[in-house]
């Protein structure tokens, strides 16, 4: 009882001083309004760069951990970068050959061996007409050339070949078990040739391959048929295992091929090869290579901000420009875009918390000559900033239906 008596009372000396319902209506209305208005600048839809975090003084050093320094791009931008890309250095792997011609191949374990002794057929490879291929099927000697990992019977000596073991040896009559691995072929002939002198005058020796089984690169990726390539006494080059398996496919990236070797990875420009004669890029491989064709997903540019068609755009033959990048994503926005605000963001993925940012004005005359000329690399991100006005009119989209809501409420209330 005494509570009510109390609020009632309060009720009435509030009253008493004048209050007006109608100018507490507005005053709330109002501060509604700025509220609102507040937080859609600070929450603006659409596509928007805050560019307070980027420091454009030319001066290109950052000023504080936040801040990340802005490159214009302009001419000398654009011509140092090309002449750090023509210095740039590539590792390329080291060759037992410097040159073709100087290559020799030596044999492995798991290589067929064919040896002939002229005059003595009971000590020669059977001529003929078969060569194993294990089960209860042959094929030709020619089929065998052409086709080198064909399967042998078990053992070591194979019935139409000598199959040289595991520990690199092979026994051949009246010699006895000798090492074969390691020698060439011609070695093997006369190592083979002075261990019979005691039995036959004068013999002699030849010594082939039959089947290159024991040294073999391994090709992946997009290639149209991917698999074990064998070392034969033909040098086989990068462009010879992409070609031998089959060619690459539509989504190769053969700008980029990787090359293991010895626990060591290369990355190597066929492209280069092809379409500018760069022979250093079709190294010559050897046993024990791995190679990998990647596909074009880590050679991608990303077109973002106020395009009219944000996309991811592939690199072509490994170059790409702004100018390129743009007009595979239609072009800014002639309504929204600030041609001031062309930014590069370059080196994420190796060290995110300090990119690379550069800012190229297409206002000025010699944007499109720049835009044309610089060139992306894979991962960049091209932004394309918003103009002011754009941000005040998607801030007024935005606010203009809460001040409708709020008019409709005071019309509502009187």
């Amino acid at each position: 009882m005494l509570m009510k008596k109390t609020a009632a009372s309060s009720l009435a000396n509030f009253t008493s001083t004048g209050f007006d319902s109608t100018r507490f209506k507005s005053s709330v209305a109002a501060s509604l309004l700025l509220t609102s208005f507040l937080s859609a600048c600070a929450t603006a839809p659409g596509n928007y760069l805050d560019t307070s975090r980027l420091k454009d003084d030319g001066q290109h050093q950052s000023q504080a951990a936040e801040t990340y320094p802005v490159h214009l791009i302009d001419g000398p931008l654009v011509a140092a970068q090309a002449q750090a890309a023509a210095a740039a250095t590539q590792v390329l792997p080291t060759s037992r050959f410097s040159d073709p011609s100087q290559y020799v191949y030596r044999l492995s374990p798991q290589d067929i061996l064919g040896i002939t002794v002229w005059d003595h057929p009971e000590l020669t490879t059977p001529q003929g007409s078969t060569l194993s291929s294990g089960g209860n099927t042959t094929q030709s000697v020619a089929g065998a050339l052409q086709q080198p990992y064909t399967a042998a019977l078990p053992g070591q000596a194979d019935p139409y070949g000598q199959t040289i073991a595991a520990d690199g040896t092979i026994f051949f009559p009246f010699v006895g078990r000798i090492k074969a691995a390691g020698k060439t072929p011609g070695e093997l002939r006369d190592q083979l040739a002075s261990g019979l002198v005691r039995y036959i005058r004068n013999p002699q020796v030849d010594v082939r391959v039959l089947s290159y089984r024991g040294q073999k690169v391994q090709v992946t990726g997009e290639v149209k048929t991917p698999g074990p390539l064998a070392v034969s006494d033909v040098p086989l080059t990068l462009v010879d295992a992409i070609t031998r398996s089959g060619g690459s496919t539509g989504d190769a990236d053969i700008q980029r091929v990787r090359l293991t070797r010895n626990n060591k990875l290369y990355v190597l420009d066929a492209n280069r090869m092809l379409d500018k004669g760069d022979t250093t890029q079709n190294v010559m491989l050897q046993g024990g290579d791995v190679i990998n064709v990647p596909d074009r997903s880590d050679s991608r540019i990303f077109v973002m901000g106020e395009v009219k068609t944000p996309i991811q755009v592939p690199m072509l033959k490994g170059r790409l420009t702004i100018a390129d990048a743009l007009t595979q994503a239609g072009g800014i926005l002639d309504t929204d875009a600030n041609p001031r605000q062309i930014f590069v963001m370059r080196g994420m993925r190796e060290k995110p918390t300090t990119p690379d940012v550069y800012r190229l004005d297409m206002t000025q005359p010699d944007a499109i000559m720049l835009s044309s000329q610089f060139q992306l690399q894979p991962m960049d991100v091209v932004y394309v900033g918003t103009a002011a006005s754009t941000t005040f009119n998607r801030v007024l989209q935005q606010v203009l239906p809460s001040v409708q809501t709020l008019f409709y409420l005071k019309q509502l209330t009187r």
